[in-house]
């Protein structure tokens, strides 16, 4: 099973579970379709898109909502610790949940009592509250932005919010960034970095640094991080490393919002739907 998590920024919404499809522009969680925009359904969606490519199972995806309250995330984190053990996931992607230390570590103790420890990507909030734990070696993949590896690479920082201000203004330094997360335990064995440059680092090295095609406007558009989240959990489900389904998710993201001819005005699905061309352009 490839099991992806997180919240959406709708009010009232209960926790809902079911397998995940893209349709018309949509994604669609069992009986409810819901709009694609930044964030958890940029990430699920963009994996649906290489799981339809590839004919690989559709993911199962864990969502409620949360707009700040805690309680989408409160009900997500309960329902993981009485179930993710059940579910026997291969590969766990999480994105937006609102960091709860003791909610998170009774997360890790449910997927201590599997059969066999599944990968584990994060990103978001989920990334925060694992470095927060002192977790953040117990998952496999961290796809941080420039500014969440500012918090990676802060030993002092109980919160992103807290970043020391001369590390946070290091952003143009992503390679010291990098090795300052390692060398204090705050990074994963993997670390995709998104940005005007992607750098994929393994055990504190860098193996790839991507800068083409170089699309300025992608910047502007909300979500373009998140989809390379979801492609990347999409071809580890499919056998890929790690490090292979980060540069690759990384080089298919930046086609396909080429092959979108951005604007400003370009939403993150317009992009999405073009990662089946990016795989024919790859």
């Amino acid at each position: 099973m490839l099991l992806l998590i997180g919240t959406l920024p709708i009010e009232g919404l209960k926790l809902h579970t079911g397998e995940a499809t893209l349709d018309n522009g949509k994604l669609k969680i069992g009986d409810k379709k819901f709009t694609v925009i930044r964030g958890t359904s940029a990430m699920m969606a963009a994996c649906c898109a290489i799981c339809n490519a590839y004919n690989l199972d559709n993911p199962y995806c864990i969502v409620a909502g949360d707009i700040g309250a805690g309680d989408g995330s409160s009900s997500i984190y309960n329902y993981l610790k009485d179930n993710l053990y059940l579910l026997e996931p291969e590969v766990c992607a999480f994105h937006y949940i609102k960091p709860v230390l003791v909610a998170h570590n009774k997360v890790v103790d449910a997927i201590n009592k599997m059969n066999k420890k599944p990968i584990l990507i994060a990103d978001a909030g989920y990334m925060y509250v694992a470095k927060m734990a002192g977790f953040a070696s117990f998952y496999d993949i961290f796809t941080p932005d420039l500014g969440e590896l500012a918090f990676l690479a802060d030993k002092e920082s109980p919160h992103p919010f807290y970043t020391r201000g001369f590390i946070f203004h290091m952003e143009d330094k992503a390679e010291e960034l990098i090795e300052m997360a390692y060398k204090e335990k705050n990074a994963p064995k993997v670390l995709c970095v998104k940005g005007k440059k992607d750098y994929i680092s393994k055990d504190g090295k860098i193996v790839k640094i991507i800068t083409k095609p170089d699309i300025p406007v992608l910047e502007a558009i909300g979500g373009t991080g998140d989809t390379i989240t979801g492609m990347i959990a999409a071809f580890t489900y499919k056998g890929l490393s790690l490090e292979n389904a980060s540069i690759i998710s990384a080089k298919l993201n930046r086609i396909a919002g080429k092959l979108t001819n951005p604007t400003p005005a370009t939403q993150i699905v317009d992009i999405i739907e073009r990662i089946p061309l990016s795989i024919e352009k790859f």
